[in-house]
């Protein structure tokens, strides 16, 4: 898994102080961790970007003065309207204790029913796991080229040493489905009925 510096810098708490961080280009971060106390820190906006738009999970060192905290992204708030990132949670990773959080999902390759007409849908491109910090993945893959039409993929299905699922083992992931037929039903041209009344002009 790749890892991703952030140097920090300490920032004061309140709503005042986060504000003005936002207008300095700075972008309010907390990182939380088991029997540990939230450290309040501030960061620039770009050195996000790799965290943010990205489908990879990834693991974080943030930097702040002559403090390294090894962590990953838990949450962000983006600005409803500019859908800039206003606030990052971190969670911190502790050897030996297990995570929580949610990572992406990727269908690898394509499903021998799609060749064949059928029709693919994926239902989630993210799930929720549990795992130490040793087997935290950038992503969890599930291949689906040999998917054939009729065929589904289930978190039952899903085979990863290291990580448990904490979603219904029948929730569906993927399907594989027959294509929908095109039918046209013709509408045969309206006549003039038999021994009908001529329309009249006034």
């Amino acid at each position: 898994m790749d890892v991703i510096t952030l140097a920090a810098q300490t920032r004061k708490t309140g709503k005042g102080p986060a504000r003005a961080a936002r207008r300095a280009g700075e972008v309010p971060c907390v990182l939380y961790g088991h029997n540990v106390e939230p450290v309040v820190f501030q960061v620039p906006e770009p050195s996000l970007k790799n965290l943010i738009y990205t489908s990879e999970m990834h693991r974080v060192e943030v930097k702040l003065g002559k403090q390294s905290y090894d962590c990953v992204v838990k949450h962000i708030d983006f600005h409803p309207v500019s859908d800039r990132p206003i606030h990052v949670d971190f969670q911190l990773l502790k050897k030996g204790e297990a995570i929580t959080l949610n990572v992406p999902i990727k269908f690898a390759g394509t499903p021998i029913g799609q060749r064949d007409g059928g029709r693919i849908q994926a239902f989630a491109h993210e799930i929720s796991i549990t795992c130490l910090p040793k087997d935290l993945p950038d992503h969890v893959e599930i291949d689906v080229s040999g998917m054939k039409i009729g065929d589904l993929v289930h978190v039952s299905d899903l085979k990863h040493d290291g990580l448990t699922f904490n979603v219904p083992a029948d929730t569906l992931l993927y399907s594989v489905s027959a294509a929908r037929a095109e039918t046209t039903e013709e509408t045969p041209a309206e006549t003039p009925a038999e021994g009908g009344a001529e329309e009249s002009e006034e």
